[in-house]
């Protein structure tokens, strides 16, 4: 690694200055630190508090398509390197896709032919095997590539194994401007042999033209941590045929179109909010739920309680239960754009870096080792 002293009154110095520690900042230290490198991470919280902890944890690698699998697989292998390197919690139970209708497994049937093996089909009695459900289940397939992680542990647990690895952190730091070669921090300033901005929504705080021209904003989500009325280990994430609509791989499919239109006849409100059906289950047996979809550049502060009802209603529906005990309600904002993944080089030696899809936690592992090959090139 590298040995950078800062000039006089400079903060800090490094190979690499890093804005931003959630996932995607993080993953670039970790590639970093794996090439030799000295980093810095500019962030402006005492720890990471956005998208990267109120996510379900979910590694979604066999869902994804084109540049977004690609991603996902090299994260995959990351991601369990990580699991035993830096002490995180990871589960490989795969994904259970839930068909409650003969379009649903229609999907699944040609997203498992395409697959090679990536998928595994399931009449009804397997799924009620793997998961609890409740009636009215047809079939399904697993995922058994997917794993799950928990990300209120996950970011903290790499942040920790990157400082005992010479990563130094300025947490409640604010970064006022990025330059070439530098970071002017509300600390002072740092300096940068190269610079990646990951900021997540927040590019336009930076690059405001930047932010759109590539059309980004805020997508925000109503999510929730409910008792699992089953008390029932469930090792997969499970996801329904309202996931079928919202990841590449599904919506691929050629019967993919035909579902759409059938869900949105059959059910406009909950198409309408952008309903992903999903759950996955926490280390300590509650279950993580969702979630909705609105798009913003500014969202008002008032959460609907109207939203959180039909995720309730609907999850206790796909559990076969009655109504669940709610633990925790928050509202998660990621970036979203037009295009999947935002990198972009507003000045020499910078990129700016967002996965603009939702999928930060699956792919930014395997997206960051190409950003800092061009980078550092």
């Amino acid at each position: 690694m590298t040995s950078h002293q800062p000039s006089d009154g400079s903060l800090d110095s490094a190979d690499l200055v890093v804005v931003g520690a959630g996932i995607v900042g993080l993953a670039h230290a970790v590639d970093a630190v794996r090439r030799g490198l000295s980093v810095a991470v500019v962030e402006r919280d005492e720890r990471a508090v956005g998208a990267s902890v109120r996510n379900f944890g979910h590694g979604c690698f066999t869902a994804q398509d084109g540049d977004a699998l690609r991603y996902a697989t090299a994260a995959r292998t990351a991601w369990l390197s990580l699991a035993r390197e830096a002490g995180l919690w990871l589960n490989e139970g795969g994904t259970v896709v839930v068909a409650r209708a003969d379009d649903e497994y229609a999907v699944l049937a040609e997203f498992s032919a395409a697959r090679d093996g990536q998928a595994v089909l399931l009449d009804a009695r397997a799924v009620a095997e793997r998961v609890p459900v409740g009636p009215g289940v047809v079939g399904g397939a697993w995922l058994p590539m997917d794993v799950r992680v928990d990300p209120r542990q996950a970011v903290h647990a790499i942040a920790g194994w990157l400082a005992r690895r010479g990563v130094r952190f300025h947490w409640a730091t604010s970064a006022h401007a990025v330059e070439p070669d530098a970071v002017v921090t509300s600390r002072g300033r740092v300096e940068a042999g190269r610079v990646v901005v990951a900021v997540g929504h927040h590019v336009h705080r930076h690059f405001p033209d930047l932010a759109e021209r590539s059309g980004l904003r805020g997508c925000a989500l109503h999510m929730l941590r409910v008792a699992d009325p089953h008390g029932r280990r469930v090792d997969p994430a499970v996801l329904s045929g309202f996931s079928l609509l919202r990841y590449d791989g599904f919506t691929a499919c050629p019967t993919g179109p035909a579902l759409r239109a059938r869900m949105e006849s059959a059910h406009p409100g909950l198409v309408g909010i952008g309903l992903n059906l999903m759950f996955t289950q926490r280390p300590d047996g509650d279950l993580i739920i969702g979630d909705t979809h609105a798009y913003a550049g500014t969202f008002d502060p008032f959460q609907a309680e109207e939203l959180d009802r039909q995720v309730l209603e609907q999850t206790a529906r796909l559990l076969g239960a009655g109504p669940l005990t709610v633990r925790e309600r928050w509202r998660g904002v990621y970036a979203s754009a037009p295009a999947p993944f935002l990198v972009a080089t507003p000045m020499p030696g910078v990129r700016v870096v967002s996965v603009t899809s939702g999928i930060g936690m699956t792919t930014a592992l395997g997206l960051a080792p190409e950003v800092l090959d061009d980078l550092l090139a």
